[in-house]
C-alpha cells in the first residue's frame, strides 16, 4: 500500500501556541493545567489547560477581521494550528488534489454560552446560530487555504482527531488525495466542566494518569493539525515521519465508560501493529490515552500488558501538560509522538506518585534524552468505546 508522510504539524494549547512552544514546556516538564480564568464558574477549584490568549488575540493571531467573518473560539483555535501546520508543509499540490478532515466535540458551544439569552430570545441572526454546527470550524479552515474537495467533519468523542488522522490516511491511500489536512480543535466550555462533573471524574488538583491515587481527568482546549501526503509529493527534506500504522475499532460496551478488560484497545492497538508490519517488540514509546480516572488508565493499563505481555516499552500520558483537549487530543498526542522521534526523547509522566497495584508496569517518570526512538504507539480512546490508535516511524 502506499506510504502516508506526516510533513507539517501545528499545534496550540495550554503550553503554548506553536509546536516550538509544545516541545519546550515537555523539555521543561512543565504544566499548562491552571485555574480556571476564561469564564465565571461555580468550580472555580477545579483547574484546567486553557490557551493563554483571549478571543482578541486569536483573531489577530489568525489574521481574521471580526467584520469580515465571524470565527468562534474553537475555530480560531483550529485556524492557528492549521496555518502552522501548512506554513511547515512546502509541498505545491494541485488544490483539487487537497482534502480537509477536522474534527470537533463542543463545536461554537463557547460562544452560544455567552450569546444564550440573545439567541432564546430569537434576536440573533441565523448565521450566529449556525455557529454551533460542528462542521463550522472544518468550513472557515477550508475556505481560508481554498480547500473544495473533500472537506469533512469528524465527532467520535476524545478519539475525533486520531480518527480524522485515520480518515486522511485512508484518503491518500485510496488515492483520493495526494495531501490532506487533519486534525480537531475543542474550545473549553462550561457545558463540558458540566458534564464531566456530572460523571465525578474531574480532578482537583491536576490529573495524575497511571497513578494510584488518581483522582479524575483535568480538561483542556487547544488544536492540532497534521499534513499527511503521499510519496508522490512529499518532498525528502519536508518529511517529519511516516504514519505507518492506525486502526479504529468500536466495543460499545457503554457510553461514556472503558471495558475493566479494555477488549476495544487491545483490538486497536493489534491491528494497528498488524497495519504497520510490526510486532509489538518494536515499539519504542507508547504515548498513552491516560485521561487519570479510576476505569479508564485501569482498562488501558491492562489492553497494554495484553499485548506486550512481560516487555512493556516506556509508557506515559501528556495529559498531564495539556489537559484533556477532548478532540485535540488524538492530533496534539500525535504531534507529541513525531517529537519523541524528531529528538529522540521519552516524556515523563506529571505528578506521578505511586504504583497502580493492578498493574506490573510503571509509567515513565523522567525526561530521558538521546534515546533512540524508532516506532511510537499513541492511543485515543472515546466515550461510547471508539478507541483509536496511530503508529507513527522514522521515514
Amino acid at each position: 500500500m502506499p506510504a502516508v508522510y506526516i510533513t507539517g504539524a501545528g499545534m496550540v494549547s495550554a503550553l503554548g501556541n506553536s509546536v516550538r512552544d509544545t516541545l519546550l514546556a515537555l523539555r521543561e516538564q512543565r504544566t499548562g493545567i491552571a485555574p480556571i480564568t476564561l469564564f465565571d464558574t461555580k468550580f472555580k477549584h477545579i483547574p484546567a489547560g486553557e490557551v493563554k490568549c483571549s478571543e482578541e488575540e486569536l483573531l489577530c493571531r489568525a489574521d481574521i477581521h471580526p467584520e469580515r467573518d465571524t470565527c468562534t473560539r474553537t475555530a480560531l483555535l483550529g485556524l492557528i494550528a492549521a496555518q502552522e501546520a501548512m506554513r511547515m508543509s512546502q509541498s505545491k499540490v494541485d488544490k483539487q488534489r487537497i482534502s480537509l478532515v477536522s474534527s470537533t466535540t463542543t463545536g461554537g458551544m463557547s460562544f452560544h454560552e455567552k450569546n444564550a439569552h440573545t439567541i432564546f430570545a430569537g434576536t440573533v441572526e441565523k448565521k450566529y446560530v449556525e455557529l454551533l454546527d460542528c462542521a463550522d470550524a472544518a468550513q472557515k479552515i477550508a475556505r481560508h487555504f481554498g480547500i473544495s474537495n473533500n472537506v469533512t467533519t469528524v465527532s467520535t468523542a476524545c478519539s475525533s482527531s486520531a480518527n480524522a488522522i485515520i480518515v486522511g490516511a485512508r484518503m491518500i491511500k485510496t488515492g483520493i488525495a495526494d495531501k490532506v489536512l487533519a486534525g480537531g480543535a475543542d474550545a473549553l466550555t462550561r457545558f463540558a466542566l458540566n458534564g464531566f462533573n456530572s460523571l465525578e471524574i474531574l480532578s482537583p488538583g491536576g490529573c495524575m494518569p497511571f497513578d494510584a491515587r488518581r483522582n479524575g481527568i483535568s480538561l483542556g482546549e487547544g488544536a492540532a493539525y497534521l499534513v499527511l501526503e503521499s510519496a508522490a509529493v512529499a518532498k525528502p527534506e519536508n518529511i517529519l515521519c511516516r504514519l505507518s500504522g492506525y486502526a479504529n475499532t468500536n466495543e460499545a460496551y457503554h457510553q461514556t465508560a472503558s471495558s475493566p478488560g479494555g477488549e476495544g484497545a487491545v483490538h486497536s492497538i493489534r491491528k494497528a501493529l498488524e497495519t504497520a508490519g510490526l510486532h509489538a517488540a518494536d515499539i519504542s514509546y507508547i504515548n498513552a490515552h491516560g485521561t487519570g480516572t479510576l476505569i479508564n488508565d485501569l482498562s488501558e493499563g491492562r489492553a497494554i500488558e495484553t499485548v506486550f505481555g512481560a516487555t512493556v516499552p516506556p509508557v506515559s500520558s501528556t495529559k498531564g501538560y495539556t489537559g484533556h483537549t477532548l478532540a485535540a487530543a488524538g492530533a496534539a498526542e500525535a504531534i507529541i509522538s513525531i517529537l519523541a522521534i524528531q529528538h529522540n526523547l521519552l516524556f515523563p509522566n506529571l505528578r506521578f506518585t505511586a504504583q497502580m497495584p493492578e498493574l506490573s508496569f510503571t509509567p515513565q517518570t523522567a525526561l530521558e534524552e538521546n534515546v533512540r526512538i524508532n516506532h511510537v504507539l499513541s492511543n485515543s480512546f472515546g466515550f461510547g468505546g471508539s478507541n483509536a490508535t496511530l503508529i507513527f516511524s522514522r521515514p
